[in-house]
């Protein structure tokens, strides 16, 4: 067996647990057995935290699969993989670790499951080094559905760092294959709106100090749109422990998403939150691109998966764009190209990331 192994390295390029998001979906996908080494080498503390854990851990469930390895701080597993069930599946970090990266291993492989599925999400919802549910839920959902399918995410209970204790359910059917997307024409800029909250402890007036100086930052930029941000209290029995953050995003004329977020923590100046997610939301509109740096990863993997030839233009590409590319080349027969865009001004740093999907198609259906 161990000479039909995929051996993965965990160390190189990003050296993160994204490495171990991708290559075990894929194995999971695709039914190769794998090995990966050095998880997570390039991270000051290597080795599976719990939220990679919780990650293998569905996975393994999901499918059935054989998982050896799975332990706090292991440098290496191998995982051999079943067959894809539906049904319902719990992954508990315990910790705040996140579930929107419990999401993204999980979901390439619900997607070519037998039967619908629904996934009981538990961790941090609103995470340091991750994507917060709001982000999830506004931007990466409508755009990730263009793909041809669609899921549910229901927010049970928001969870904070350094417990979390949030819990998110998602439900999802399973397709025949993924359609390809084409997401090249940026269009303009018709509105931007947005949620700053606060959870436990903390008074609703950071929420308003964070929207305030995020429109002003905006405002600096674009004066002649209506931003809406919503100052908002977290409901008591919706959310665990206390916290604060900030999600903006822009929607464009040909339906395009980007955003921009930060987390408030202690020490921490409310205003300084929110010109931090104004900031990050501008950075990504100037560069002319369709999709934020956040979300052009988060892609590759779905990218990969689909029938047919999909295109995305994007702002510089992220180191974790570029592991994941080579990752889902390494393991699929879908092939990327990465080119600067010829059509926008020199000075933009823009790009055509072009995939020819496998065409993954489910055996169950």
């Amino acid at each position: 067996m161990d000479g039909d192994r995929v051996e993965i390295d965990g160390g190189i390029m990003e050296g993160g647990g994204q490495i171990l998001r991708v290559s075990t979906a894929l194995s999971c996908l695709l039914g190769l057995p794998l090995r990966v080494r050095r998880i997570r080498a390039g991270r000051s503390q290597p080795g599976l935290r719990p939220q990679h854990l919780s990650g293998l851990e569905i996975i393994r469930d999901l499918c059935e699969g054989k998982l050896e390895g799975g332990e706090i701080g292991s440098t290496e597993i191998t995982f051999t993989p079943g067959k894809i069930k539906g049904g319902t599946h719990i992954a508990d970090t315990k910790t705040a670790g996140s579930v929107c990266l419990l999401m993204q291993v999980a979901m390439p492989c619900v997607l070519f499951a037998a039967s619908p599925s629904e996934l009981h999400l538990k961790g941090g919802t609103n995470a340091e080094m991750a994507p917060q549910i709001d982000y999830t839920v506004m931007v990466f959902k409508p755009i990730v559905e263009k793909f041809n399918f669609t899921f549910n995410c229901d927010i049970k209970k928001r969870g904070y760092y350094p417990q979390g204790g949030g819990e998110v359910v998602v439900q999802m059917s399973p397709v025949k294959e993924l359609s390809p997307i084409n997401l090249t024409e940026r269009g303009t800029v018709t509105k931007i709106y947005g949620r700053a909250f606060v959870a436990g402890a903390l008074p609703i007036k950071l929420a308003k100090d964070m929207a305030t100086a995020a429109v002003r930052c905006i405002r600096k930029e674009i004066r002649d749109l209506y931003i809406n941000i919503q100052p908002l209290r977290e409901p008591d029995d919706q959310a665990f422990g206390t916290g604060s953050g900030i999600i903006i995003v822009a929607e464009t004329s040909t339906g395009c998403l980007l955003a921009g977020s930060s987390l408030g923590k202690r020490g921490k100046n409310s205003d300084k939150v929110g010109i931090e997610a104004a900031e990050i939301l501008l950075r990504n509109l100037k560069h002319g691109g369709t999709v934020d740096d956040s979300l052009q990863d988060q892609l590759i993997i779905f990218m990969a998966l689909a029938k047919g030839v999909s295109r995305v233009k994007s702002g510089p590409i992220t180191l974790h764009t570029q592991t994941a590319i080579h990752f889902a080349e390494q393991l699929t027969k879908a092939k990327f190209t990465v080119t600067k865009s010829e059509e926008e001004d020199p000075s933009k740093d823009t790009y055509i990331i072009e995939c020819q999907g496998m065409g993954m198609i489910n055996p169950n259906l």
